[in-house]
């Protein structure tokens, strides 16, 4: 698996060409193949949007047998996709085989030869949900970097698939991803911290202070010229209190 630098780069090298394309369509079939070119995890990939009881439309994918698959969550009524309809931004699971969650999607998934999924949820509303899909045919094949460099794709995956569909507050949601990524890449310059440590440091001081982590990554940004600003200090030591003098 390439290291957090070299992923960075090609994630950007990705992004440029993402842009470069010219539909909506040519762009997220362009995104699946990044998938599985770049994730050490991903076989396959895809991108869905669910509509509520009516059907499933696979936009992009780079195995026809997700198309089948992305047909039976709505046909059985469970899968990943309808999981993350009902209430998560991420959905994982290491065997499908097994996933107590769909005892009749998930076999039928493993028996066409992927054991493993994580399924984003690019956006939702009342009666519709884009999700990008990567399966693996390895049981447990994501490991916890290769989920959490999928949500950067996953964010470049929405842009795409909001020149397809008009998705309100789309462009907000974006824009705190955004931001969000800006202030973690501050704190891991200014503290050398990992991206995990950063964003853990960046959502306590959200805690502490009472603040939505958009607005504090806000700050974060605005101030970026300034080192001294109180919100990138390091917390200093405590001193030691002087001896007392012998009575």
């Amino acid at each position: 698996m390439p290291n957090s630098e070299g992923f960075g780069r090609e994630l950007a090298a990705a992004a440029r060409d993402m842009q470069d394309e010219g539909s909506s369509s040519e762009a997220m079939e362009r995104a699946v193949e990044i998938a599985t070119r770049i994730l050490s995890g991903c076989d396959a990939a895809g991108v869905c949007v669910v509509y509520r009881g009516d059907r499933v439309d696979t936009h992009a994918t780079s195995h026809e047998a997700l198309r089948e698959i992305d047909a039976l969550q709505h046909r059985l009524k469970e899968g990943p996709c309808l999981e993350a309809l009902r209430q998560k931004d991420i959905v994982k699971s290491d065997d499908l085989a097994t996933d107590e969650r769909w005892p009749k999607w998930g076999p039928e998934v493993a028996a066409l030869g992927f054991s493993s999924i994580v399924s984003y949820r690019l956006f939702s509303t009342e009666e519709t949900l884009g999700a990008l899909n990567l399966y693996g045919k390895g049981t447990a094949a994501f490991t916890s970097d290769d989920v959490h460099d999928g949500v950067a794709l996953a964010a470049h995956v929405a842009v795409a698939l909001a020149g397809a569909h008009e998705v309100e507050n789309l462009e907000k949601a974006l824009g705190s991803r955004t931001v969000i990524g800006q202030a973690t890449g501050i704190l891991m310059e200014r503290l050398d911290l990992s991206s995990d440590r950063a964003f853990g440091v960046l959502s306590k001081i959200s805690q502490d202070k009472n603040l939505k982590l958009r607005d504090l990554a806000e700050q974060l940004v605005a101030t970026r010229g300034n080192r001294k600003a109180p919100v990138l200090e390091r917390p200093r030591p405590q001193k030691a209190p002087a001896p007392r003098p012998p009575s």
